[in-house]
């Protein structure tokens, strides 16, 4: 019976959910839009997989999860790996281009910058507050100019004459075209303008002193839009590389991550299996008032346990959540701000959800060579008493 990992991407606008065998070969992939309710979407997801696999052949031997959903979701699959969207993106951007040192990646509710050495990401940026550059915001702009979002990139090779548009804003971007428009530039050239500007955001917000240097990698759901590409190898003088699976590259990672991790601890895969439980799952809210922001903090709740929490743009709460997975709900909400800071501070010096440690990385990549390297050995001893 042969192994199987699976890789399971929970996004504000798409869910993936890719397999891939011991080669790292891709042996299912799905990408569906997000319409609100992952746990369905997830179930329906693995019910197509049992479809389309012969899984009398196959083991699911690991499962990994990320994403902005990626706590709720590990928890209904039994998931042996959750990590953050940076490292899954990182570590499959890695495997396919070596070479890669510089990694845009742009998807439906946030955009992303790696900078990679040696394989491993050292620094990254990300912008989640502004949705201007984001694909959301492109598929607004698409159906109000009456075009498939399929084309909308392409057209942008049409223009005969450059335009500039204001693109640090959704609003001020979506005016300015309007205006374009009234002055008589035609589709294409606005959505050229519109790509260059969007780029021009995205370098400005992420990049700003960064030195980019090695292969240019562009993944993302965004990456489809040929316009997005040419403006980003015009911005930085250099080829840009779409990988195949540039929309699960994200999955992909994380399945890898996933096979190394059951591979080092040398355990069983704690995947719950098809038959998704059917747990019921509660959701509740409050104000977080902390600081200035007053986020909405919302959590997931499970058998009177916390297991997801999001909406807290510091991360406290998220943080939080992660290292106290059985936090019971009867606690008071209105322990002292003093209270709940110096206990969140404490977590998240313990946690950090985007923490990157490059030393770390690399031993654990070197054990996992020598791994591969022992089994190859064994595989070739057996191969040779056979003969």
């Amino acid at each position: 019976m042969k192994n199987l990992y699976l890789g399971v991407d929970i996004g504000s606008v798409s869910i993936n959910i890719v397999a891939i065998d011991e080669e790292n070969e891709l042996v299912f992939k799905l990408y569906t839009r997000n319409s609100g309710n992952p746990i369905d979407l997830v179930k329906k997801g693995l019910s197509k997989f049992e479809r389309e696999i012969e899984l009398d052949e196959y083991k699911i031997s690991g499962v990994g999860v990320t994403g902005s959903g990626r706590q709720l979701i590990a928890y209904v699959l039994g998931a042996d790996t959750v990590k953050n969207e940076i490292t899954a993106h990182a570590r499959a951007s890695t495997y396919y281009h070596p070479d890669a040192g510089t990694i845009f990646e742009i998807g439906g509710q946030d955009s992303k910058l790696i900078i990679v050495e040696n394989g491993i990401a050292v620094d990254f940026a990300m912008n989640t507050v502004c949705a201007a550059g984001t694909g959301s915001f492109l598929d607004h702009q698409a159906e109000r100019l009456g075009i498939a979002i399929e084309d909308f990139g392409s057209l942008a090779h049409e223009a005969e004459r450059d335009v500039r548009i204001a693109g640090r804003c959704t609003v001020f971007a979506e005016s300015d075209m309007i205006s374009k428009q009234q002055y008589g530039f035609t589709k294409p050239e606005i959505i050229k303008g519109l790509s260059e500007a969007l780029v021009r955001n995205y370098m400005n917000n992420l990049v700003r002193n960064r030195v980019l240097e090695g292969e240019f990698i562009f993944q993302g759901g965004v990456a489809a839009n040929e316009g997005i590409k040419a403006a980003f190898e015009e911005e930085i003088d250099s080829e840009v590389i779409v990988p195949k699976h540039y929309d699960v590259m994200g999955a992909i990672g994380i399945a890898m991550l996933a096979k190394r991790d059951v591979k080092r601890k040398g355990v069983e895969s704690q995947f719950r299996g098809f038959n998704l439980t059917e747990e019921e799952f509660e959701t509740s809210s409050f104000e977080c008032s902390d600081c200035a922001n007053h986020c909405e903090v919302i959590r997931v709740i499970a058998d009177d346990k916390v297991i997801a929490v999001t909406g807290d743009r510091c991360g406290k709460h998220t943080a939080a959540s992660m290292t106290d997975k059985n936090r019971n709900l009867k606690k008071d909400e209105k322990d002292s701000t003093k209270e709940k800071e110096a206990e969140s501070k404490e977590e998240i010096e313990e946690v950090d959800l985007y923490k990157i440690d490059p030393e770390q990385e690399q031993k654990v990549m070197k054990e996992l060579e020598e791994l591969e390297e022992q089994e190859r050995e064994k595989e070739e001893a057996e191969d040779n008493v056979l003969l």
